[in-house]
């Protein structure tokens, strides 16, 4: 059980490490696979912490967990907040994509790891 959950973090980071490449590489030019994973892992883990202290607030906590991860996409990639929002909106439509073709094939359920909203 616990190496299935691994292998299903592990995919679905990958899976959202993906689309913030393919959002980073159309808002910024920076095609970095490596570079696109870290900031996966990390927005995450901002979602998730930021998540838990705050995301039960009724309709500020949302918005600041969404910040947050903005944040992190802000910090490693150049360009200000417009970029980092464009970039996020490249990422979920990528992931969405990706996931729906996945679903439909019954490959794997539709989430992943690292793109707020899967």
């Amino acid at each position: 059980m616990v190496v299935a959950s691994i292998i299903v973090f592990v995919v679905s980071l990958l899976i959202g490490a993906l689309g913030i490449y393919v959002g980073a590489r159309v808002v910024t030019g920076v095609e970095d696979y490596t570079y696109a994973i870290v900031t996966a892992l990390l927005g995450a883990i901002v979602w998730a912490v930021v998540g838990f202290f705050f995301g039960w607030v009724p309709l500020l906590g949302p918005i600041l967990v969404f910040i947050a991860y903005l944040a992190i996409i802000n910090s490693r990639y150049p360009g200000g907040w417009i970029d980092a929002l464009l970039i996020t909106l490249g990422a979920w439509l990528t992931v969405f994509v990706v996931m729906y073709v996945l679903a439909v094939l019954e490959i794997v359920t539709f989430e992943a790891v690292g793109v707020p909203g899967f």
